[in-house]
């Protein structure tokens, strides 16, 4: 866990909370806001791996800013919440994908959902990173059909024509599909 974000309006919750990621992360970048608007500004602006959300804060409950920071970020969420309420607030909560922590605070409990988080946000991650690449390759695959297509349309090639063109351009000059797809489209559709 490299950046944490800690929003809490009141000072002693805070500082405990502080101690206990600085136990479990010594390495970790910690801020702590004490509002929900401030912590939207500081989430605007950096990228963090986990947000705290001490609740209720001063301007908010909370919650409002745990959906936000799900839907909005990578970021995973802990939500620290009153005993009473946290049963009701975690069945809520769960289907943004935040973790709820009952108050008073359980150094053992905090490990364990820190861990959790940090699991968590790994595995976002490694999706995130799958997802760009999925995403690279149908791109790819977008440039290759309308190669396909520059060249079934203006020099009368079948599709299998077409992409065996392709191919064989792309083995003869010793570069990828892509880019003698992109010669074809620069060529044709000027």
């Amino acid at each position: 866990m490299d950046r944490v974000l800690i929003v809490s309006s009141g000072d002693k919750a805070t500082g405990a909370i502080v101690n206990l990621i600085k136990d479990s992360y010594p390495n970790c970048a910690q801020s702590v806001v004490n509002t929900g608007n401030e912590a939207r500004r500081v989430i605007a602006d950096t990228l963090y791996d986990l947000v705290i959300i001490n609740c209720p804060l001063s301007d908010e409950f909370g919650n409002e800013l745990a959906e936000y920071i799900t839907s909005s970020t990578s970021a995973s969420c802990v939500m620290i919440v009153r005993s009473e309420n946290s049963d009701a607030i975690g069945d809520r909560m769960a289907d943004f994908g935040v973790m709820v922590l009952a108050k008073p605070i359980n150094r053992q409990a905090m490990y364990g959902l820190l861990r959790i988080a940090k699991a968590t946000h790994k595995r976002m991650m490694g999706v995130a990173q799958e997802n760009v690449k999925l995403h690279k390759r149908l791109e790819e695959m977008r440039v290759i059909n309308r190669a396909k297509f520059a060249l079934m349309q203006y020099l009368g090639f079948t599709e299998t024509q077409a992409h065996r063109y392709l191919e064989k351009q792309a083995m003869d000059m010793r570069c990828t599909k892509l880019e003698v797809a992109l010669n074809v489209i620069k060529t044709y559709e000027q």
